[in-house]
């Protein structure tokens, strides 16, 4: 049984140049639910989209956001009634998909399983690069459009750009303390 286990995961957004990603460290009786929201803040997503996972060729997704079940797509399972421990193990790599509009595709690997050590808060990010893309910028392709425009000073949106992100965007900024203190530890998991 995996469940008293820490699982160290490292996500990465598909993708992205340069490679946004981050490696956290999540019990392995959390449900798919709450890995949802870790991985929300460790990004940096502001959890205003739909999203999905997919594991070993299922979807899990939150029920509450489709009850009836998306016409065209595989059956779904809940989120919420499914634990790591139970979908996954050691060296396995599943999906995440958040905004099925711009769709930010996440490649997720299990690195490995370690006993819980008394001295960590968990969840915990243990590392990471790069900022996570700002939200409804386009996908991939909008957010390549968009470090162009702000790079460039001579192109013609680049100020809107500017104004559009508020001044000031910093591609490779990433901070693991200021995720856990003002993200992961103030949450009640």
């Amino acid at each position: 049984n995996h469940e008293k286990m820490i699982y160290s995961l490292k996500v990465t957004l598909d993708e992205s140049q340069p490679e946004v990603w981050r490696k956290i460290l999540v019990p392995g009786k959390f449900n798919l639910e709450k890995l949802h929201f870790v991985i929300q803040i460790v990004m940096g997503w502001e959890n205003s989209h739909l999203h999905e996972f997919e594991i070993k060729g299922k979807r899990y997704i939150n029920p509450d956001d489709d009850p009836d079940g998306m016409e065209g797509f595989p059956p779904s399972f809940s989120e919420k009634k499914v634990k790591i421990a139970e979908v996954l193990n050691p060296s396995d790599s599943f999906k995440y998909l958040y905004d099925f509009g711009d769709g930010w595709a996440h490649t997720i690997f299990v690195e490995e399983l370690n006993s819980p050590n008394d001295i960590f808060n968990y969840p915990l990010c243990v590392s990471g690069a790069n900022a996570c893309p700002p939200e409804d910028c386009g996908g991939i392709y909008g957010y390549e459009n968009l470090l162009k425009n702000l790079k460039d000073k001579k192109l013609e949106e680049h100020n809107s750009s500017m104004r559009w992100i508020g001044g000031q965007f910093d591609p490779h900024s990433f901070d693991a303390n200021r995720v856990n203190r003002d993200g992961l530890w103030l949450q009640k998991w």
